[in-house]
Parts: C-alpha cells; sequence; structure tokens
C-alpha cells in the first residue's frame, strides 16, 4: 500500500474500464501461472511492520509525513492514518538463521523510526490504548491521493455510515479512518504455483492457535475487549457491504469460508467475481507479467490470508498472512513468524480438503476472542482442547517444519522457545497490557509509556515487569 496514486477521484467510465481489465489481466495471470518453471526459485520469507506514532504522553501523534521525510529510508512508507508508518522488511532466504536476521532488522528499524519521531517514538502494539473518538476524523487521513481514493470508493458501495459493533461497543463513522487502529505484522512466504493449494490451506490451519498465542489488542476507546480486539474491528471498519443487502456472504476483510482446491488463481478469480473496485486506476503498462490493474485491486480486499502475485524476477506467488498483531517486541514478533510458518509447512505436507473447514474458521475468531484459553480443534485428534495445550503439542511440529526447510537447529529453537515460555506463564501482550494497565490504576498513558520503553529494549514480552 506504499505506492500512491495520480488522483483520489474516478469516474463510473474509468470504473467500469477497470473492471474490464481486471478479466483481461486474470487471463493473463492464468497463462503466466501455467507456464512451466513460473515461480521456480528459492524459499523466502519477508515481513511488513505497522507502528503507531505517540507523543511524549503517549498520545497518538499525526506525524507520519514529517518521520517518514526525516528518515529518507525507502522501507517506510504511509499507512492510512496520519499516525501510522509501514515498514517493509528486506526478504530472505528461509534457510538458515532467517529469524535471528528478521529480528536483528525489525529492531535496527523500529529503533530509526523511534528517534526520528519530533516529541515522541514509534509504538509496535495491535491497538494503541489511548486512542480517542477524535482521533478517528477525516483529518486523520494521510495525505496521499491513494488513502482518499479508497475512503471514496467504499463509501461508493456503501452509503450508510460504517457501523462497529463488538460485544457491548457501538461506533457509526462515516469514513473507513478506524481501519488506522489497526497494525498489524504482516508475513510472506514464497511458494511455487504446484504448492500454492497445499500451503494456503495449512497457512488458514496454522493460523488459529498461532493468533491464540500472539494476542496484543485488548482494549479499544477505553474498554478492555477481546483478546484480539484487531480482528473484529478490522472486519468491521472495512466492511463494503450495504447493511440492507448482504449480497456477499464473506465481507472485504475475512477469514474466508472454503478451503482453496485448484490453486491461486482460484482466488484471484474469486476477488474479481466478487468484489467491486475501489481504486480504479488505469495504467498504460504494457508488460505483460505486471497485470498492474490485478495487483491494485487484489491490495484491496484484505482477507487475513491472500495471495500475492509479484512481477519481479521473472513473477512469482506469495501468501500473505495478515492476522498477527504488531508487537510487542522484534524478539516476538520473530517468535511469531517462526511458529506460523514452521505449523504451515508442516500441515501442508497433508490434504486439509478432508477437514471441516467451519472448524478452522471457528478456531479462528475463537483465538481472536479468548486467546490462550480458548477452546480449539485440531485435524485428527477428537473433541476440543485449551489453546495453550495445543500450542505446545504443535510446536515440536512446526519445529520439524522449519528444520525441514533449512532453518538451522539453534534459531528454529531459540525462536520457539519464546512461544513456549510466553504459553507456558500465559504471558502475551493482551496479558501484559491488562495487568499493567489495573497496576496503573486505569492510567492509559503511562501504559503505553511504559510499553514503548520495553518493546524497545527488544527483550520478549513474557519476560517484562
Amino acid at each position: 500500500m506504499g505506492q500512491d496514486l495520480g488522483k483520489e477521484r474516478f469516474s463510473e467510465a474509468e470504473y467500469a474500464r477497470f473492471g474490464e481489465r481486471l478479466h483481461e489481466q486474470l487471463g493473463v495471470l492464468r497463462e503466466l501461472l501455467d507456464r512451466p518453471g513460473f515461480g521456480e526459485g528459492p524459499t523466502t520469507i519477508g515481513a511488513e511492520l505497522e507502528l503507531f506514532l505517540v507523543d511524549e504522553a503517549g498520545r497518538p501523534l499525526p506525524r507520519n509525513a514529517e518521520t517518514r521525510d526525516a528518515l529518507g529510508d525507502p522501507r517506510v512508507v504511509l499507512e492510512l492514518g496520519r499516525y501510522n508508518l509501514e515498514v517493509n522488511l528486506t526478504p530472505l532466504p528461509l534457510e538458515g538463521r532467517p529469524f535471528e536476521r528478521l529480528a536483528a532488522e525489525v529492531q535496527e528499524t523500529l529503533t530509526s523510526v523511534d528517534r526520528a519521531v519530533e516529541g515522541g517514538g514509534a509504538v509496535p502494539i495491535g491497538i494503541l490504548p489511548t486512542l480517542s473518538p477524535e482521533d478517528f476524523t477525516k483529518e486523520a487521513i494521510s495525505d496521499q491521493n491513494r488513502y482518499r481514493a479508497m475512503s471514496r470508493g467504499l463509501r461508493r458501495l456503501r452509503l450508510e455510515p460504517f457501523v462497529v459493533k463488538i460485544d457491548d461497543l457501538e461506533l457509526a463513522v462515516e469514513d473507513v479512518i478506524l481501519e488506522s487502529a489497526n497494525t498489524s505484522w504482516q508475513v510472506h512466504i514464497r511458494t511455487p504455483p504446484d504448492r500454492f493449494a497445499r500451503l494456503f490451506n495449512a497457512a488458514q490451519l496454522a493460523t488459529g492457535p498461532v493468533l491464540a498465542a500472539c494476542g496484543n489488542s485488548p482494549f479499544f476507546l477505553g474498554r478492555q475487549l477481546r483478546e484480539e480486539t484487531r480482528i473484529a474491528l478490522m472486519e468491521e471498519a472495512a466492511d463494503d457491504r450495504d447493511v440492507e443487502r448482504r449480497y456477499r456472504k464473506d465481507g472485504r476483510v475475512t477469514f474466508g469460508s472454503d478451503w482453496v482446491r485448484e490453486g491461486a488463481y482460484e482466488l484471484f478469480e474469486r476477488y474479481v467475481r466478487d468484489y467491486d473496485p475501489v481504486l480504479p486506476e488505469l495504467t498504460d503498462n504494457t508488460d505483460p507479467l505486471d497485470v498492474p490493474e490485478l495487483r491494485l485491486h487484489q491490495g484491496t480486499v484484505w482477507h487475513w490470508n491472500r495471495p500475492v502475485y509479484d512481477p519481479s524476477g521473472g513473477g512469482h506467488l506469495r501468501i500473505e498472512m495478515r492476522a498477527l498483531p504488531a508487537g510487542p517486541s522484534c524478539a516476538d514478533m520473530a517468535a511469531n513468524t517462526a511458529f506460523l510458518i514452521g505449523l504451515t509447512l508442516a500441515q501442508s505436507e497433508r490434504d486439509l480438503t478432508a477437514y471441516r473447514f467451519g472448524e478452522a474458521y471457528q478456531n479462528f475468531y475463537r483465538a481472536a476472542m479468548h486467546g490462550l484459553d480458548a477452546k480449539l480443534s485440531w485435524p485428527g485428534r477428537d473433541g476440543e482442547f485449551a489453546a495453550a495445550d495445543l500450542v505446545l503439542e504443535l510446536l515440536p511440529e512446526a519445529r520439524e517444519g522449519l528444520l525441514g526447510a533449512g532453518v538451522t537447529p539453534s534459531d528454529a529453537d531459540n525462536a520457539l522457545d519464546i512461544i513456549r515460555q510466553r504459553t507456558r506463564l500465559r504471558r502475551t501482550g493482551s496479558v501484559w497490557q491488562r495487568e499493567t494497565l489495573a497496576k496503573f490504576g486505569g492510567d492509559r498513558e503511562k501504559l503505553v509509556r511504559r510499553y514503548r520503553e520495553l518493546a524497545l529494549s527488544g527483550q520478549p514480552v513474557h519476560t517484562w515487569s
């Protein structure tokens, strides 16, 4: 989402022509995916880290453009809210010591961004506890055509206010700015086309128990809600469906409703068939590898796991896993990545389409609501299990998945041990936030200041005081 558009307003004729190009480029993509040797290459991983900028008191600070300009780092781009930035981390081979290297780059970039924020710093956290309704005005949207156009495009589809309902919280807004309340740690893995379906389904299954161990978003607008409130908030804040006419089963942000059976094309085709364009910018690009309109459209359908087509290097596919929250520290995010990638690789060895998809779906939303206290099911095992127990039982499978991909045993063990200790101690980021806020007498600004200090230390959250 870092590349800006040429303008923010589009005509109905441009929407129509954009739709035509999507269908044309679907055909191009199918031909590319069917080419012998397409997408071959070493398995690589990457990540995107979304951040909040805060002032010295711990309140959101709308200075993302100034901070980006001061940094002059091409890895750092603007996000939707003026108090958000995104860091695009360097892709690296999965074999070797990827999680050690990933943690080091996160620490380096987080420290750099924090130092560049005039009058404040940077915080990697799922939802900033000090957000207030005054932070969600149209003026809070970043000064880019892309975000103003996205706002217009979604309001074109849904004229009535966007209503967010989470437990006992109900909030109506006129725009998609509530999306800026959520910051994520988004993990990518490159995959060849012939392995895509199995890896994607495995990522869907793995996301539930991994999310249960990674909660870091318990508060929103002064209320204590869910272990990962971010999941419900994002789905509600970007739902483009008309309230009276639910013409599509899945929202624009969703876990999905079935396994993938044919491959990546199946998902791209579904995105074009089921989701109206919101950013209909037409290009003059004639490179047959690029399919620019299709890639732009795909970037506006925010499924928790989604396919990515990248034309670089002759073209390749990735799976983007979007469900994990930002933070708490570089060590935690590297560990979360290791658990998610390892468990995905391990589960991709089996055909999951024989397993009822509804149980994977249920696992995901239960994990978001209850974290390590959730009750989860698992293929080949009867009944339901406490999420904490299931996580500990799945860690050896994740380890085998990583070792099979060439990760050194010490790097895999160091990363997964953080998950093990966090789970045994039941000390997720959400637990730490709840306990610390209680100790601080409900002082959310003090909570954020202490959180930022500890996040910058690089130490995993289960060791925080």
